[in-house]
């Protein structure tokens, strides 16, 4: 120990609390190390035929008092003989095995238990239906507001519609609704939105419901548009949806905001299935709102099968885009999400004074160096080493490490850009009618478009273009 390590921060409790837990497991003994809400640690101690001499507990508690000061917590260390419960915290499923934590004699698992933002570590993909084909969801994201997000969404949920496909766009910026407009046309909008379903569902009260409403743009090749607001018109009396807002994020008894989220999402997809065609979305747009904030959370980690990050080439953006990379890494979740993610340089301007390949360039060096604490470390023999779950090789494909190369334009830090509009800036959308036909849109959107549909419709395990058409 030295002067440095004094006082304790919540940024370096973390690394010591682990240090302490792995010398445990060192002795033959499986734990768990869980953070309470104010970040101090409780060491749970699986001691199952094995006994523990109470010099070891001593020592072992001193160490944690001594080493961690305000992060120990009052309960220091817990043996799973003398809890009336042990294995609650010992088997927990939202426990996960802590990276470099496991040893030859024992393991080290981590319960994190936060406020908000729990859907960050909580990864997996949206399962395939028993029957029938697959609805794809995609996820749209950007760490800061003002990158075009939402228009892109809007573009991309058009292009798709006119292949033949039934889409369903879902606005999740509940903070800040704004699709609806872009895509409603002359179409009308549903009495209820997003923010209705999440609030009457929690009582049980959310039949008949009106939350989908299909856009007034017409697509090609017999496809469909729809629109899930996060607002809808209401029914004619006052729209509190302030009040509202302000309990969407709460727990209702037996489910969680994350439980109640993706009930509201599959709520929406059967109400397009229930309108006049009786076909059920190919695509879900899922246009998340921006930051680093429970409805990204649960968006990109648990309903997305792809996620595209919107950002700038700018300190802001890869500052925030490393804190979340640093994050899924540091859980354990980093060979799980790397898979769903895919970075859109969006505003990417082009001129003889800036031109778009020294842009792109600077973007896509910026983007590696954020992506790679997500990608594997190939070693000089040509092994490689997953920081997180090397000695049993999951998370990589097949095997393979999951290494690409900076140059590698498949890869998820690879831009794809749209190019910077001036014309787009400050648009009145009721004011510009078939604005997304105008010859500079198409020529903004040219690239991202033909980059982005294939990958939305790529199967999310293999990568295998999905040939069948609905129209």
């Amino acid at each position: 120990m030295t002067a440095d390590d004094f006082p304790v921060r919540f940024d370096s409790s973390r690394p010591i609390a682990f240090g302490i837990a792995r010398d445990v497991a060192e002795e033959g003994y499986d734990v768990v190390l869980v953070r309470d809400v104010l970040g101090r640690f409780t060491l749970i101690v699986d001691d199952d035929g094995k006994g523990v001499d109470a010099g070891q507990h001593d020592r072992w508690s001193a160490t944690l008092h001594d080493r961690l000061g305000p992060y120990c917590g009052k309960r220091r260390v817990l043996l799973k003989s003398r809890m009336f419960s042990a294995d609650a915290l010992l088997r927990s499923p939202r426990a996960i095995n802590a990276p470099d934590g496991s040893t030859s004699v024992g393991s080290v698992r981590f319960l994190d238990n936060t406020v908000v933002g729990e859907g960050w570590t909580q990864v997996s993909t949206p399962s395939a239906p028993k029957l029938g084909p697959r609805t794809h969801r995609t996820a749209l994201y950007g760490f800061k507001g003002g990158v075009g997000r939402t228009t892109a969404t809007s573009v991309l949920a058009r292009s798709l519609a006119d292949t033949g496909k039934i889409v369903l766009v879902i606005d999740l910026d509940l903070e800040s609704p704004g699709i609806g407009p872009l895509l409603l046309g002359t179409g009308r909008l549903c009495r209820h939105g997003v923010v209705d379903h999440l609030v009457e569902a929690a009582l049980g009260n959310e039949e008949g419901l009106e939350i989908v409403t299909r856009s007034g743009y017409e697509p090609r090749n017999r496809g469909e548009l729809w629109i899930a607001p996060a607002r809808g018109a209401g029914d004619g009396t006052p729209n509190a949806y302030v009040d509202k807002l302000n309990r969407v994020y709460a727990d209702s008894p037996g489910a969680s905001f994350a439980d109640r989220l993706e009930a509201t999402v599959r709520a929406c997809e059967e109400a397009v299935e229930k309108g006049d065609s009786g076909r059920r979305p190919d695509v879900v747009l899922l246009d998340s709102r921006a930051g680093i904030h429970d409805v990204a959370a649960v968006t990109i980690s648990r309903l997305c099968d792809l996620a595209l990050l919107f950002g700038a080439d700018n300190a802001q953006t890869w500052s925030g885009y490393r804190d979340l990379f640093d994050a899924w890494a540091a859980s354990g979740q980093g060979p799980d999400i790397r898979h769903k993610l895919r970075m859109v340089a969006s505003m990417v301007p082009d001129s003889v004074h800036h031109p778009m390949e020294i842009y792109l360039r600077s973007f896509r060096l910026n983007s590696y160096d954020c992506f790679s604490t997500l990608y594997d470390e190939v070693m000089a023999e040509g092994t490689a080493e997953d920081p997180q779950r090397s000695d049993s090789g999951e998370g990589t494909t097949g095997g393979i490490p999951f290494a690409p190369s900076p140059e590698d334009d498949s890869a998820p830090h690879h831009p794809v850009p749209i190019l910077f509009e001036p014309g787009l800036v400050g648009m009145n959308v009721p004011d510009s009618p078939q604005w997304q036909e105008r010859v500079f849109v198409r020529a903004a959107y040219l690239e991202f478009l033909a980059t982005v549909v294939p990958l939305v419709l790529a199967d999310p395990v293999d990568g295998n273009d999905d040939e069948e058409e609905t129209g």
